[in-house]
């Protein structure tokens, strides 16, 4: 998920004016980790080392096509705000744009992508802060997104954090577990993981939410009456997404990406390898 599974993310910035303090490699850097809401199937895979073609001129064409790149474009220049109080002190009140958003990148169509790029690419985040600006600065670039993947540069990734755990199994050995005993069987564990019914009995109500803390373990009162284990055929998966895709796609593609490895290590002739 973090590594391998493809993104798309701005790559290229053609920066035709600055005039804020923030300098143009550090602005195309920001700008590059963004996360662009598009799906990642719309794009085919970007070759900068591909063979260069010419047009009829003779002048060499771009590599980047409407097949390959999503264009974004960002023009913002800071002004005063006429109808601002005179004794205000908030330069977002004093000035117009005093802020640069991520909302202020437009997507900007090319060939036939309006076409199967429904929705338009956004970015997945508006209220990101990319630069502030005073009076008289403003900014004015064009931004290319690429298709790419995490083990390339952390900005293809399309997961913030990913990780997984076995399903906890927690077993009440022999006697129930009653009355005081219960309820501090109870606080061994986090909320909701151990019930006490009617009868004043301790029971598992929902053993995933356990943290295998293993604090029941301390207690000798405890020792011989639970048995803590994990499922190792039960994976629980925590995937926070950056906002390019949904987390469930985000684990749907990883699991068909692992297939497709696992089917081309199975298909490989070891016989014949050197």
């Amino acid at each position: 998920m973090i590594a391998e599974i493809p993104s798309v993310a701005i790559d290229k910035v053609n920066i035709w004016n600055n005039t804020s303090l923030i300098h143009d490699e550090v602005l195309a850097s920001r700008l590059g980790l963004i996360p662009i809401q598009i799906c990642p199937d719309w794009l085919a895979w970007y070759n900068e080392a591909g063979p260069v073609t010419y047009d009829s001129e003779g002048n060499p064409e771009s590599k980047f096509n409407s097949s390959n790149t999503v264009e974004f474009s960002l023009q913002v220049k800071c002004e005063r705000n006429p109808d601002a109080p005179k004794d205000c002190k908030d330069p977002n009140i004093l000035y117009q744009h005093a802020t640069v958003y991520a909302s202020d990148l437009k997507y900007v169509p090319h060939g036939d992508q309006p076409s199967f790029m429904n929705p338009a690419p956004t970015v997945s985040n508006p209220d990101i802060i990319v630069a502030k600006l005073r009076p008289g600065q403003e900014i004015t670039l064009s931004a290319y997104a690429i298709l790419g993947i995490g083990a390339d540069h952390a900005k293809f990734s399309p997961v913030a954090t990913a990780s997984y755990r076995m399903l906890p199994v927690i077993d009440i050995i022999g006697e129930p577990i009653k009355g005081d005993l219960a309820k501090k069987f109870q606080k061994c564990f986090p909320s909701g993981v151990v019930g006490i019914n009617s009868k004043g009995e301790a029971y598992i109500a929902d053993a995933r939410k356990d943290t295998v803390s293993r604090e029941v373990l301390r207690h000798e009162e405890f020792n011989g009456r639970v048995k803590l284990g994990r499922r190792r055929d039960h994976f629980i998966f925590n995937i926070e997404s950056t906002g390019a895709m949904q987390p469930d796609e985000i684990f749907v593609k990883s699991v068909k990406h692992l297939q497709n490895k696992a089917e081309e290590l199975l298909s490989y002739d070891l016989a014949t390898s050197t």
